[in-house]
């Protein structure tokens, strides 16, 4: 058999970044004598069975029902596991169906292995639940093994960085009970004896990582579904998925038509990986994916290698996983080869094997393990594999379609994730919310415009796949899929040193930067595919500089944005907001409902609310200003009758709440619109001591406390221009926000900065906005509240009406919450140190961890580190108030252990008097 050093060799006479060459095995192999067909480390189960005969027999497995609660469509991981969670919540008649036979698409091909930390907390409670269904549950369930064997996992760092990385990992798993222990080199040999360990840093060992095996994995799930009641159905293929519209106009599932009958059903699940594109399709859905080759080759027997742990060496981009007394040898590589037409026959299919892209994998294997130069090449194994633009999984219900749910978009990660989110996409279906924060995963996280624009999913698919090992920086940005979405001043603002951060397509300001423009330019696929990677480009040097784990090089900027706002003024372009208008006869009565807060104000309030879902979480925090009816439209002000309401929401999760609110208008049956102003407005917010001073110069009206007080909103004119301008502050200091028209921005933005360029006004970005509205204590959605947090816990009580008898979603679970006692709460702690820390440290109280850090950054008007998380008693009883003073408290980062002060308020102007303009 081939050797990986001669597949090195040939692969080294080719070009680079050629077409694929299709050499494959047999090529490598032709010295070496005759060769076998390709396999896979599963052939045994699966393969043999493929190939018999019986196997090929037309029609279904079974015959298929008339109805179903729910159909799942796809037999690989993901749909056994979401099929086996549904039917363990009790969801009778539901049915999964698969094209070919059970893991025949990208499932069968899986390397199977389960690492249990990741720089994401939802991510490694996913895991846990994955490792705990493979490991235990099912075997108790159904005697039946399946296949999951403990060595352990292997993290290899050979550099400093990426040793700080895994440090940090190591101290999130404390607060998660996963075990791990940061080894020397010396350590890393006595555990690894093959392995060279003369270029390391250090390791992180992970003892209860593992492998599974795919078919058996995935027939222990649906013998386990079908003992409660489930069907599935194989060789099956979907062909078209009916719809019907409702009498309120609501596009919803009707039924799935097969090529042997069709099943009515309210609701669909789409996990069909790859394919998942062609489903959605039939139904009107989009799915931001693209199919790609993923590769592996499977060695031959290795003396000594027996009973190692499976081994993950980032730097070099390749993993190995233990194959018995063999490897399997893969990675991500900067040049993939996009699958571009993908057959709807493929199953149990292969693709040969292009060297030329596979090279770096074993370079980087032979100098981890070198005895693999002379071992033999088993099998080469390169199969489809769906990826997405964000390297996250696309699940929950689609915008477009109720009923129709994904589960699917994996990054060939679905093995290991698929217990979690089977579980999770089983609650979706069944109580319309899963049980864990699933943002990060939820279809509804990217806006409609880039759903389907195939050359951003391309190049975002791109660029998620080509760094998949790449150390996570806490301020990295992408370079693939830019420039989208831009505000009204994005050409003002670059001019002036804007280095710009992307959040779902839109470019907003992150800091700026004396040097001066730093232009994102088109995306040169980091060389790869024949590209000219771009030559001295001002805006990667400047991201690169970033990717550190200590304080940034450009600290002492965001220190001077920051300051400048507390001691005079800063102007923050924040137009990437979404911007809605409530309107219509119920538009009240849907306000009641929606927000936790009393929105029943007069014309000209603004209030501060979140609107929950029925477990009680947060899916937003929001204001909801109160308008006055008229007659005439202008983008400032719409043209109703009734009632109205204008909402401001965070940009980054804008298609969340449109989602969210319209979910709840069609579920309700509320007579009223819901209209996105976001493209046609403008937010530019000024900021600080001196901004009254500053506006006053600007706007047509009266800026003192009597005639314009806090959280309220008037229309008036600035530099000749109509605006809507709120007196808010998100920063903790007086300030307003402008909401402009689109054409009027940068004509008010040049008359704000001649007005504040005598009063030290500065332009800002959200750098600054981070640090000081942590400094503030205010709260960020999605870091210190997400959809499984309380407003409770977060200690948002009082945006939320509980003292008056108005019926509001959540209220219910709030009120349950409040008689049994929080279980958690959010606290505020601080670090004299002058230590950097960026969320995921693990928190101390009396030699106990007792929860993670969500959001920390530095706050420069206090000169402390300032931490936000959750805390727990480790009793399992309620956390009083007495419990988060009483202890003595730590943050441990990185390993190293840092004393802390908690606070119950915010540690810079706990009596918030500088928002009402006392200073």
């Amino acid at each position: 058999m081939a050797s990986l050093s001669q597949a090195l060799r040939v692969a080294a006479a080719c070009p680079r970044w050629r077409p694929a060459q299709r050499l494959g095995l047999q090529a490598l192999a032709s010295a070496a004598g005759p060769t076998t067909e390709k396999n896979v480390p599963y052939q045994h189960t699966l393969k043999e069975e493929a190939r018999d005969p019986s196997a090929a027999a037309q029609g279904p497995s079974q015959p298929l029902p008339s109805t179903a609660s729910v159909v799942v469509i796809g037999g690989g991981s993901l749909g056994c596991q979401t099929l086996y969670h549904l039917a363990k919540l009790g969801v009778t008649g539901a049915v999964l169906l698969e094209r070919e036979r059970l893991t025949s698409g990208t499932t069968w091909h899986t390397a199977g292995l389960l690492w249990q930390l990741r720089p994401s907390d939802v991510e490694v409670e996913l895991l846990a639940h994955t490792r705990r269904v493979v490991s235990h549950e099912l075997e108790a369930e159904t005697g039946l093994h399946t296949g999951w064997i403990q060595n352990g996992g292997l993290f290899i760092a050979s550099s400093r960085q990426r040793l700080d990385e895994y440090k940090r990992l190591m101290s999130l798993g404390k607060a998660y009970g996963v075990e791990s222990h940061v080894l020397s080199p010396a350590e890393t040999k006595a555990l690894y004896p093959l392995m060279n360990v003369d270029d390391l840093y250090g390791t992180l060992y992970v003892p209860q990582d593992g492998t599974m095996d795919p078919a058996g994995t995935c027939t222990t799930l649906a013998r386990a579904a079908v003992a409660r009641g489930a069907q599935v159905i194989e060789k099956c293929p979907v062909t078209g998925i009916r719809v019907r519209t409702d009498d309120f106009g609501v596009r919803r599932v009707a039924a799935v038509e097969t090529e042997h009958g069709s099943i009515q059903t309210p609701c669909v699940v789409n996990c069909a990986g790859v394919w998942a594109g062609a489903v959605g399709r039939m139904a009107g859905v989009k799915v931001p994916l693209v199919a790609m080759h993923h590769a592996y080759v499977v060695t031959e027997r290795i003396e000594g290698i027996q009973n190692m742990p499976n081994v993950r060496d980032h730097d070099a981009s390749v993993y190995l996983r233990l194959q018995g007394d063999a490897l399997s040898v893969g990675g991500y590589e900067a040049n993939p080869i996009f699958w571009e037409e993908v057959s709807d026959k493929f199953a149990f299919g292969l693709f040969d094997l292009d060297w030329d892209v596979f090279t770096q994998h074993i370079e980087g294997a032979i100098n981890r393990v070198p005895s693999l130069e002379t071992t033999g090449i088993k099998s080469t194994v390169c199969g489809p594999e769906s990826f997405t633009p964000d390297h996250k999984p696309l699940m929950g219900e689609a915008p477009e379609l109720r009923g129709f749910f994904l589960g699917c978009g994996f990054n060939s990660a679905g093995m290991m994730l698929g217990g979690g989110c089977g579980q999770e996409l089983a609650h979706w279906v069944v109580y319309g919310r899963p049980e864990k924060d699933m943002y990060s995963y939820d279809i509804r996280r990217f806006h409609h415009s880039l759903a389907d624009h195939q050359r951003w999913i391309r190049e975002r698919s791109h660029e998620a796949y080509a760094k998949n090992y790449s150390v996570v920086f806490p301020h990295d940005e992408p370079l693939a899929g830019r420039n989208m979405r831009k505000s009204p001043l994005h050409e003002e603002i670059l001019s002036r040193g804007c280095v710009f951060q992307e959040r779902h397509g839109w470019e907003r300001p992150g800091w700026f930067s004396p040097q001066g423009p730093a232009p994102v330019l088109e995306y040169d696929y980091y060389g790869a595919y024949g590209k000219q990677p771009h030559q001295d480009y001002a805006y990667g040097r400047l991201l690169g500089a970033e990717y550190t784990f200590d304080f940034p090089p450009h600290h002492t900027l965001i220190q001077q944005e920051c300051l400048a706002c507390r001691g005079a003024a800063a102007v923050f372009d924040m137009s990437y907001f979404g911007k809605f208008y409530l309107l219509g006869p119920d538009a009240s009565k849907a306000a009641d409902w929606l927000f936790s807060a009393n929105t029943r104000r007069p014309p000209g309030s603004t209030v501060y609310t979140c609107m929950l879902n029925h477990r009680g979480g947060t899916e937003s925090d929001l204001t909801v200003s109160c308008l006055a009816p008229g007659p005439q439209a202008c983008p400032v002000a719409p043209a109703f009758e009734g009632d109205g309401y204008y909402l401001a929401v965070g940009g980054a999760t804008a298609q969340h709440n449109w989602c969210h609110i319209t979910t709840v208008l069609q579920d309700q049956g509320f007579r009223c619109r819901l209209i996105d102003c976001s493209e046609d407005l403008g937010l530019i917010s000024i900021q600080g001591p001196a901004s009254r001073a500053i506006l006053q110069e600007v706007l047509d009206t009266d800026l003192s406390d009597d005639a314009f007080p806090f959280s309220t909103h008037q229309l008036v004119r600035a530099a000749g221009h109509q605006v809507r301008a709120m007196r808010l502050s998100f920063v903790g200091e007086l300030g307003w926000e402008l909401h402009v028209p689109r054409a009027s921005c940068v004509p008010v933005y040049r008359a704000v900065m001649t007005a504040g360029a005598k009063r030290g006004l500065v332009n800002a970005g959200y750098r600054a906005i981070d640090s000081l509205s942590t400094e503030k204590g205010y709260r960020h959605w999605h870091a210190d509240l997400r959809p499984d947090d309380s407003p409770l816990e977060a200690g948002l009580a009082f945006t939320c009406k509980l003292k008056s008898a108005v019926p509001f979603l959540g209220r219910r679970a709030l009120e349950q919450q409040q008689a049994a006692g929080l279980r958690r709460r959010l606290v505020c702690l601080t670090v004299e140190e002058n230590v950097p820390m960026f969320g995921l440290e693990a928190i101390w109280r009396d030699g106990q961890v007792v929860g993670h850090v969500r959001r920390a950054d530095f706050g420069f008007a206090v000169g402390k580190t300032i931490a936000y998380g959750y805390i727990r008693d480790p009793s399992g009883g309620p956390v009083s108030l007495d419990f988060v003073k009483s202890g003595d408290y730590t943050l441990e980062r990185m390993g190293v252990t840092y004393a802390a002060q908690v606070h119950l308020k915010s540690p810079f102007d706990p009596d918030n008097k500088r928002v009402k303009g006392i200073y």
